[in-house]
């Protein structure tokens, strides 16, 4: 669990997740829906998660791995849960 922990809480780690979770995008693409982050920031943290098998790298485009994909589903408790804190938030 350690090693998940560490690897999700690198900063952009989960955005870039996030994102991808929507569609596959080449660099330029992720980059911008990121927020134009640094092209350093975003090559290390794909480099990482490449790694991780959670995303793959075809033909300059980056998406999901069916690993990939699990760690989204499992992750939807969390979405679930953040809806109600922002509905805390704004009440």
């Amino acid at each position: 669990m350690r090693s998940t922990i560490d690897l999700l809480g690198r900063r952009w780690t989960l955005r870039i997740i996030w994102e991808l979770s929507s569609s596959p995008a080449g660099f330029r693409e992720m980059q911008r829906r990121c927020g134009n982050m640094s092209s350093s920031v975003l090559s290390s943290r794909l480099t990482e998660l490449i790694g991780a098998r959670l995303v793959a790298g075809d033909a300059g485009r980056y998406r999901l791995t069916p690993l990939g994909e699990e760690l989204v589903r499992a992750l939807q408790p969390l979405q679930e849960w953040n809806a109600k804190w922002e509905d805390e938030l704004h009440a």
